[in-house]
């Protein structure tokens, strides 16, 4: 069987490997992606974009109820059927004709099938029609084939035929009942959107609400969506799940009560997608994480290049920071050091150098598109204090800043502020409020590029933006004399 070889083979055509291929193409190197479903992957077809259409109609509605003179013109409810076709439109009906076509004009070879490998630096591709080609890299092999929806343990869930997020951001009707399984991000964001679309919604949470970020996030957010008309279900789990004869859903929990509605959206966790890669036939486990280093490279038990290290994996599949945005971070670093170890240039690869991921470890942002929305960066309170940091927080009221008071009547927010009292540098910020996203860039350079607090008093907020909450959360703080 003849072999195709390139330079370097990205598995994996989602947003992730895209932008892998792209750097290492700009670096010089032949590259090929290979792609089993729709190239743009997750992101564009069943997570970022089209959950995102589908929450932005209700945000402007309840945006425009929040301001007088705008209340008063709102007449009507919101409208399904346009949501829904406004959120096809986002994923071109599922079709990637568009983006299969800007790979090709970036000078990347498009390969449709499924890869597995058979030894190092090698893959076998199995088209839609069942042929096999085998292709082999000079260089390196990249991983860039994501995670999936993770399926608990729990008696008759499989067999109930849940939902995960594909189908929640993908339905083309919206079920009259809907439960869903999960207090985490996915399950928020889709509880505040099908409650906004008319569903009765029932969010079954062990751990609460975003309970890995601030805990006053989880309940701004939790007691927002009992506004939203969600029944909240929280410190409790399912035991069992039937799915009935009649199509209901019936899910029985823990402290003897059930939970019946029409579909189950399952939102706990993510698990790799690297069961069927042939990963045995390289020395490494199937449906493991692949672990790597900063620069991208597979690593060892020992922390060392696996198998002399052309072997990389970028995005959700290394589980360092499942965010479509960090893994396109990361795709950045890893195109571009594959393309400068392979042409023998300098590689950068010390903390914040041009070929790292440095910002994995202390410095992710991340917006959670609930209403009102979370937008945070870096550390927690309590993991910083777990990581040993001598900290102090700084907590604000963002209603009380003049530029929130204009944006909405009646704002309510809270912004967080947690400082390392040794460098007295921003370890990590936590927003919570309508439209806070677009605040979270700021924060973001502020603990990327560990600006002391001395100095960030001279970037002056713009009046009346919300950004002046930054001047409140440091006057709040306190200047030291002489600063």
């Amino acid at each position: 069987m003849t072999t195709t070889e390139y330079d370097l083979i990205v598995i994996g055509a989602g947003a992730i490997g895209e932008n892998v291929a792209d750097r290492a193409v700009q670096g010089g190197l032949r590259t090929a992606l290979v792609e089993s479903e729709l190239v743009g992957g997750e992101c564009s077809y069943w997570a970022c974009m089209p959950s995102k259409a589908l929450l932005r109609s209700g945000a402007v509605l309840r945006a425009a109820r929040s301001v007088e003179g705008a209340e008063e013109a709102v007449t009507g409810d919101i409208d399904v059927s346009a949501v829904l076709k406004r959120r096809n439109s986002f994923t071109k009906d599922w079709k990637d004709a568009g983006q299969a076509d800007w790979v090709v004009s970036a000078g990347i070879d498009l390969i449709r099938g499924y890869a597995r490998f058979i030894g190092p630096k090698q893959i076998e591709v199995t088209g839609a029609d069942g042929t096999t080609t085998r292709y082999s890299a000079t260089h390196a092999i990249a991983v860039s084939t994501g995670s999936a929806a993770l399926l608990p343990d729990i008696p008759g869930l499989a067999e109930s035929r849940p939902w995960t997020s594909r189908e929640a951001t993908s339905a083309q009707s919206i079920p009259p009942r809907l439960s869903i399984i999960g207090g985490g991000v996915v399950a928020v964001e889709m509880a505040t959107a099908y409650a906004t679309l008319g569903s009765a919604v029932t969010l079954i949470a062990r751990n609460g609400i975003l309970d890995t970020m601030e805990p006053f996030a989880g309940e701004i957010v939790g007691a927002s969506l009992s506004d939203l008309g969600v029944t909240l279900r929280l410190h409790t789990s399912p035991a069992s799940v039937d799915r009935l004869s009649n199509g209901d859903v019936v899910v029985h929990l823990d402290d003897g009560s059930t939970v019946v509605s029409d579909e189950l959206l399952v939102a706990t966790g993510r698990t790799p997608r690297t069961d069927d890669l042939g990963l045995e036939t390289i020395g490494l486990t199937p449906g493991e994480w692949l672990r790597v280093d900063d620069t991208l490279r597979v690593v060892d038990d020992n922390g060392e290049p696996f198998d002399g290290g052309w072997l990389y994996a970028t995005g959700d599949v290394n589980h360092r920071a499942l965010l479509t945005h960090q893994g396109k971070y990361q795709a950045r670093a890893a195109g571009d050091v594959i393309a400068a170890r392979a042409e023998g240039r300098a590689v950068f690869d010390e903390p914040w150098g041009a070929h790292v991921a440095t910002a994995d470890h202390r410095a992710v942002p991340q917006v959670t598109f609930s209403d009102p929305e979370v937008a945070s960066v870096g550390l927690t309170a309590a993991s910083a204090e777990k990581a040993g940091y001598r900290t102090r927080v700084v907590d604000y009221e963002i209603g009380n800043v003049a530029g929130a008071s204009v944006h909405a009547d009646g704002y309510k927010g809270t912004a967080r502020m947690v400082v390392d009292e040794d460098r007295r540098v921003i370890l990590g910020v936590t927003f919570v409020g309508p439209d806070v996203g677009e605040m979270l860039h700021a924060a973001t350079i502020a603990v990327t590029a560990e600006v002391p607090l001395d100095r960030l008093w001279h970037a002056v907020p713009a009046y009346p933006t919300m950004n002046e909450i930054w001047l409140r959360l440091l006057e709040t703080y306190g200047r030291p004399v002489g600063a």
